[in-house]
């Protein structure tokens, strides 16, 4: 069997097998939207598109909880497009194609869907039921969750009427969260002079693959390789033993994504073409050695090339690759007040030089506000240096944890009385959009949960079949027990 649709409980994996055959990723939402519109349409509930492309789907009390405080239950539309270098694949155009490997569904080749995807689809099969109790229902799919989260920035106050949100994008289950990091955007440009290739110079596309990659908030303390760090790091080294010039480099795609890839093409004395092959097998040797039980399939190799036109100024190379290398990247720093969560950390995401243009962007995150803004000046601080642009943008807050909250006491007490055993009550050091939601709709009372996905945003993303049913078993049975107004 290898069709998710027959897993259980059906309904959620109907609509999640549907939702994979639709391409979302962020910013390119329009066909999800309108397949939520006509879903709500389709079941006769209210249902609402906002200025920014949010959706509002709204489901009356069943007879008898009219009486119970309004839920939201809040997801996101868009998904990660992040795919193996060999996989051809239009995140724009084709279908997700899923794969159940013992008890995970995957995708092949490509990032799955499940973030947040399993989360749309538990809340469209609630709202289809008509056989579980709940209170007044809204299930509120926002857009643009992954890129910069302008959908809920977008949400204007007046439009939810309920009184506890239910974020259902959390990766653990047996986890309520009640808190979250915070996050802003660091991007640093800079023109550089290029200049005709020397002679007597051969080329070669090194290329650095095969990591691991994943989320930034997730993975981050995983001790992943950084594929950029990695290549300016071989890049300063080979400055300083070979004399190389910098024709071109890039790496990474997206800013919430460890970079898996980088490549750089450079120009090697043609004296010295043999010894910088060795040199290459020996820092691939050295990377595999470093990274052994993070990276495995690690592989940092040479291919020869036609020597191209023109390469970046030498005083440019200079500065260019010590500023990237110099840039913090990594946990910065673990909480000092939660136990093994990490408070502080950036992501060197992005690093572009192509055709005399530079530019590099970062995701600072953190669950301390002072320590977000300090750790994204020192990044700005090192591109400041070398002349850069530097721009700080989309700051959004981190969620602080209200351990007397009524909906956490009552989802503890549902857990252990259908389960046996109590849930784990944590932060995390990823962004949720519980934060800003909290910010516009004061005196929500917020928890996240949700099953166990392992490695979102890379093309390892998977989700745990049995921990699905738990968790949507769970969020049917809280729906039951939500407090009385």
């Amino acid at each position: 069997m290898n069709d998710i649709r027959n897993l259980e409980p059906k309904p959620l994996w109907n609509y999640f097998h549907d939702i994979t055959q639709i391409p979302h990723p962020s910013k390119k939402e329009q066909r999800i939207i309108e397949f939520m519109k006509d879903f709500g349409k389709k079941h006769n509930l209210e249902t609402i598109v906002d200025k920014v492309g949010n959706v509002i789907i709204r489901k009356p009390a069943t007879k008898g909880m009219e009486n119970r405080k309004g839920v939201i239950l809040q997801t996101h539309l868009d998904m990660v497009p992040q795919k193996n270098r060999d996989k051809k694949h239009d995140f724009e155009k084709d279908p997700i194609e899923t794969l159940i490997d013992g008890e995970w569904v995957k995708a092949n080749g490509t990032t799955l869907g499940s973030d947040n995807g399993i989360g749309v689809a538990a809340t469209m099969a609630v709202l289809a039921s008509t056989n579980i109790p709940h209170g007044p229902i809204e299930g509120l799919f926002t857009i643009d969750e992954e890129t910069g989260m302008t959908g809920v920035f977008g949400l204007k106050k007046g439009l939810l009427k309920g009184e506890i949100l239910m974020n259902l994008d959390s990766e653990d289950e047996g986890e309520l969260c009640v808190g979250c990091a915070g996050g802003i955007d660091v991007s640093a440009v800079k023109k550089y002079g290029r200049e005709k290739a020397p002679q007597d110079m051969e080329a070669f596309k090194v290329t650095l693959k095969g990591l691991k990659g994943g989320h930034s908030g997730v993975d981050i303390a995983l001790g992943r390789a950084n594929s950029n760090k990695l290549m300016f790091r071989f890049l300063m080294q080979a400055e300083s033993d070979f004399a190389i010039r910098l024709s071109e480099a890039e790496g990474g795609d997206l800013r919430n994504a460890i970079p898996r890839e980088s490549y750089a093409v450079v120009l090697v004395p043609a004296a010295k073409a043999s010894s910088f092959k060795k040199f290459i097998k020996g820092y691939e040797q050295m990377y595999r050695a470093e990274f052994s039980e993070t990276e495995p399939d690690l592989s940092f190799t040479a291919q020869k090339v036609d020597v191209p036109a023109r390469v970046m100024k030498s005083s440019d190379q200079y500065k260019i690759i010590r500023a990237v290398f110099a840039c913090p990247n990594g946990v910065q720093r673990m909480s000092q007040a939660m136990k093994g969560l990490v408070e502080t950390s950036n992501n060197l995401a992005i690093v572009r030089c192509v055709n005399g243009n530079f530019e590099t962007h970062c995701l600072t995150r953190s669950s301390v506000d002072s320590s977000k803004e300090a750790t994204a000046w020192k990044i700005a601080a090192v591109f400041h240096l070398i002349g850069a642009e530097v721009k700080l943008s989309g700051s959004y807050p981190g969620w602080k944890p209200n351990m007397n909250s009524p909906i956490l006491k009552t989802m503890k007490e549902v857990y252990k009385k259908k389960f046996g055993n109590a849930p784990e009550v944590k932060a995390i050091h990823a962004g949720l959009e519980c934060a800003i939601l909290g910010g516009t709709y004061t005196g929500l009372d917020m928890i996240s949960f949700g099953p166990t996905i392992k490695h979102p945003h890379s093309p390892d993303e998977k989700v745990n079949i049995p921990t699905v049913k738990k968790f949507y078993d769970f969020l049917c049975e809280t729906l039951k027990e939500v407090p009385v107004k």
